[in-house]
């Protein structure tokens, strides 16, 4: 027997309009983030969409607790507004700790709190209208262009419209509910697990670190000795820890499995089950990690930490090939060196991770921006069109202010020209703008446009 939920039948209205600008850009991480402040910089007039009352993402709604590499172990290749964002970020940070990282471009701690205040700041000095505590909730579109975006808050609901619309919803939001063509996870539907990211504090860093042969800096012995006894229940034998000062640590430890994050029911177990794991590993941290003897769990994320859900179908798929062979494109508007990190879908599967030699990196192109069919979206961050694998590297942090850098300027300078079709953007002056600005595209682009300034 079939069945099938019922329905009820909501009478047409008129929804008033909010707000109509260049540059309609929804979500608030990374990708989202560089996306308003590109377009805006740029001359665009732009709104920014975010569901909670503050930017950045898993960095500040999930308390993940360092960003990702920026660099290919040799040289940054996430510059421009990402790697601005993340000095600015240490400048700010408590001055004790700030000398151990103000040259650190790789697995630097993150304060939340300091990033949220930087990234207010940073999008009132350029003049983004930003709206908190609201999300999209349904898209008008029509012969594949999105006429408006349908949005929710406290104050009812309104419609916003725009020239160009930013998809930086990490999981395709507007793509999705614009009819575009997606993929979610593996052949079988398989999803990377959550993890509830969290915060301690009460620690003493340097008894942790004196012990650090016993127990690992990684917690790896620890963890296989307590999961052997029965004592620990986590599937990987790791723990990511970074230090914000000598008394305060995040960390990123333990998965909560089969949580699909573009699923509300799935989201709510996961927060239940990803709050009880994170106090069941602060109880055994204190009772076997020497320097975690006091700790306090001072916070958990506000949401479990997704790393994978929609990827759309674009102009172009970024495959693990391309990846393997550091390949580049002639539309290429970042470029990525994260290994490929895919995390067990189930506990008694493996992690699959494979790194580039240092010094090398593969292109993004354009083409994989921008959602097969639709006309006038341009989609930033995790859910670009890549094949799974691919989708494993290149969805980290770093990468998505790349990303969304490129996303904002393309929107900025099609509003230049008066189109609305993401495909008619000339690429060649994207990409000398994108480099003017700061970014890193290759040694070969971004020396021929520099030399043209």
């Amino acid at each position: 027997m079939t069945h099938t939920k019922s329905e009820i039948h909501v009478p047409e209205r008129r929804i008033p309009l909010y707000s109509e600008v260049d540059v309609v850009v929804a979500g608030g991480g990374p990708s989202g983030v560089a996306a308003a402040l590109a377009a805006a910089r740029n001359g665009a007039s732009v709104l920014l969409i975010e569901q909670r009352g503050y930017l950045g993402g898993m960095a500040t709604v999930s308390q993940v607790p360092a960003f990702c590499p920026y660099t290919d172990q040799v040289k940054p290749v996430i510059r421009g507004i990402g790697l601005e964002i993340l000095n600015d970020m240490k400048l700010n940070m408590e001055e004790t700790f700030r000398k151990d990282w103000q040259d650190l471009l790789d697995w630097v701690p993150i304060d939340a709190e300091v990033l949220k205040r930087v990234l207010d700041k940073k999008m009132m000095e350029a003049g983004v209208q930003v709206l908190y505590h609201t999300f999209v909730g349904d898209i008008l579109h029509k012969d594949g262009y999105v006429e408006a975006a349908v949005i929710h808050n406290k104050s009812g609901t309104q419609a916003v419209k725009g020239n160009i619309y930013i998809d930086a919803t990490s999981d395709a939001d507007i793509t999705h509910l614009a009819g575009g063509q997606l993929i979610k996870g593996g052949e079988n539907g398989e999803l990377q697990p959550g993890t509830m990211c969290f915060v301690l504090n009460n620690l003493d860093r340097s008894n942790f670190f004196s012990n650090v042969e016993v127990h690992g800096k990684d917690l790896k012995h620890a963890i296989r000795k307590a999961k052997t006894e029965g004592r620990l229940r986590v599937a990987r034998e790791w723990a990511g820890i970074s230090w914000l000062n000598n008394h305060t640590a995040g960390l990123n430890f333990g998965h909560v499995f089969g949580i699909d994050g573009s699923n509300a029911e799935d989201l709510t177990r996961g927060a239940i089950e990803g709050r009880a794991l994170a106090a069941h590993i602060t109880e055994w941290l204190r009772e076997t990690v020497p320097g975690f003897e006091n700790a306090f769990l001072t916070v958990t994320g506000e949401q479990v930490g997704i790393r994978e859900t929609r990827r759309i179908v674009g102009d172009y798929t970024i495959t693990a090939d391309d990846f393997m062979a550091c390949r580049s494109f002639p539309d290429d508007i970042a470029r990525n060196a994260y290994f490929i990190d895919i995390h067990m879908a189930k506990p008694t599967s493996g992690m699959t991770m494979i790194h580039l030699p240092a010094g090398e990196s593969h292109g993004i192109p354009y083409r994989s921006l921008l959602p097969a069919g639709i006309h006038n979206v341009i989609v930033a961050g995790r859910s670009i069109s890549t094949d799974r694998a691919t989708q494993g590297s290149a969805r980290v942090m770093p990468n998505c202010f790349a990303m969304g850098e490129a996303a904002g300027t393309a929107a900025a300078m099609l509003r230049e020209n008066g189109a609305k079709e993401t495909r008619s953007i000339d690429v060649s002056a994207l990409q000398c703008r994108l480099v003017r600005q700061g970014a890193w595209l290759g040694e070969g682009i971004n020396e021929r446009y520099l030399e043209k300034a």
